[in-house]
């Protein structure tokens, strides 16, 4: 037997689908896709490797799509203990963005220095302003005159996952964190 369904059964199945779509529209209307930012970090790096696109897609695999950015750039050093200091331009895709500075203290067994560009994804960043806190992480390098790297740093449910390509001399593993601010200060605490 051949059921039809009436024209107000078919437009609530559309409605019901129109719906349940929405949120994951709206989600990835707040959020840069994959290629977006291969092509961002690209064009900041000035050049294409296949290691930048390696490290976006082990992010983009671990963490999903980032709803922000960073373009900065950094010089750190260590002897056990180091001390790195960095600054950028926050960018969200829903809007907004503004210069920001981090510094932060590590120890570990880390010796060396290097100056790097730096790539930060920004995942869960609710506002501009949230950026300002503290995020603990774990950082592993390897520098001889050039390198790339990528780590995360976390606090609540934001993650900041930074891409770094730098030069120097430099190797070892530390832990640490990351203090991001408003304004400019040499105090690493």
């Amino acid at each position: 037997m051949i059921r039809y369904l009436h024209s107000s059964h078919l437009i609530g199945v559309a409605l019901l689908s129109l719906v349940l779509a929405y949120p994951a529209a709206a989600k990835n209307e707040d959020t840069y896709d994959q290629d977006s930012i291969l092509k961002d970090a690209t064009d900041f790096f000035g050049n294409t490797t296949e290691g930048l696109a390696k490290l976006i897609e082990k992010a983009f695999k671990e963490q999903g799509r980032p709803n922000g950015y960073i373009k900065g750039e950094e010089a750190s050093g260590a002897m056990a203990v180091g001390l790195r200091y960095g600054d950028g331009i926050l960018t969200l895709k829903s809007g907004g963005g503004r210069k920001v500075y981090w510094t932060g203290p590590s120890l570990g067994f880390d010796f060396g220095g290097n100056a790097s560009k730096v790539f930060i994804l920004v995942y869960h960043l609710p506002s501009v302003d949230k950026i300002f806190q503290r995020y603990p992480g774990v950082d592993g390098s390897f520098y001889y005159v050039g390198g790339a790297g990528l780590n995360y740093q976390q606090r609540g449910s934001i993650i900041l996952a930074p891409i770094r390509l730098g030069v120097g001399l430099r190797t070892g593993a530390s832990v640490g964190y990351m203090h991001y601010t408003p304004e400019k200060t040499w105090n690493p605490f």
